[in-house]
């Protein structure tokens, strides 16, 4: 039977890959996410990774589609502004690693994924690897965009039409810290022993499922929760690894009967395990405010 330790784990898991906040459809996620989470086979992994990938861009093609209009008249403002040659550059640089993303994207899909010789398996892995550089470059000048946006601020209203589908499309590439970082998430031995029995792996699924299910139909009391404690509170201002464990820790609060202190204690131990240096300590003080207000 897995523990509740490996069943939190798996739902942070699922919660933060699925970034409710929009893009992939968390239902329709279920069967990529497990088939990903469960694989060994070098080329089956290949596989589901690919599928999981597929999967979470799901939306990318409109937030793309925006960022490239909007960017013109972003464009046309920089440039008429000396001072910002820099942000303009910026822009560009990202315009141009959007469309690498796309082509990285576009070159994996056109790989068999039916044949088993060991080449076309490193055609893929190598392939898999480039396309996972690009996300990673693309977040970091995302970040630097935004951040220096931020340096302009008389250019607020003409900047932030662009910066709105730049932060859209770096939800796409937090999810995707999951698929290219697993190491990250429920430990790999834990999961080794759970795959030796297909009733193991099945009651996992179906008691992590559950949990889940459980707070997606509370999501909305969830967070208002959130809201009453975090002041201007809104879920994409939160780290996504720190909003899974919160949602996890205040529907557990607010919705079973597990003592707050052990719920607590469990929401910090997976926020210094999977988020930053940060999230522990944060996680800790609002899941604190939280249970002290539903016993004042």
């Amino acid at each position: 039977m897995p523990s509740r330790r490996q069943i939190r784990e798996a739902a942070v898991q699922f919660l933060y890959c699925s970034d409710l906040e929009g893009g992939a459809d968390p239902s329709g996620l279920r069967e990529p996410f497990w088939e990903f989470l469960t694989e060994t086979d070098r080329r089956n992994l290949q596989v589901a990774t690919f599928r999981t990938v597929h999967h979470l861009a799901a939306g990318r093609g409109d937030r793309l589609t925006e960022f490239v209009e909007r960017s013109k008249t972003a464009l046309a403002h920089l440039s008429a502004l000396p001072q910002a040659e820099d942000l303009r550059i910026s822009l560009n640089r990202l315009l141009a690693l959007e469309s690498t993303w796309s082509l990285a994207f576009s070159k994996l899909g056109k790989i068999p994924r039916d044949r088993e010789d060991s080449a076309v398996a490193d055609e893929f892995g190598d392939a898999l690897e480039a396309f996972f550089k690009t996300d990673r470059d693309l977040a970091f000048h995302r970040g630097q965009f935004l951040k220096s946006a931020g340096d302009f601020p008389s250019l607020k209203a003409q900047l932030e039409p662009v910066s709105a589908p730049i932060r859209r499309l770096q939800r796409i590439s937090d999810r995707l810290r999951m698929v290219e970082e697993p190491e990250k998430f429920p430990e790999q031995a834990d999961m080794a022993k759970l795959r030796q029995t297909k009733a193991e792996i099945a009651d996992l699924r179906s008691r992590t499922d559950s949990l889940v299910d459980e707070i997606l139909a509370a999501k909305e009391s969830i967070d208002g929760t959130i809201a009453s404690i975090v002041e201007n509170y809104s879920p994409e201002r939160i780290d996504p690894v720190d909003r899974a464990i919160l949602r996890l820790g205040t529907h557990e609060i607010l919705h079973t009967g597990t003592p707050p202190g052990a719920i607590i204690n469990e929401a910090v131990e997976l926020a210094k395990r999977f988020g930053t240096t940060d999230s522990g300590r944060f996680v800790n003080g609002l899941l604190d405010k939280i249970a002290k207000s539903r016993t004042a």
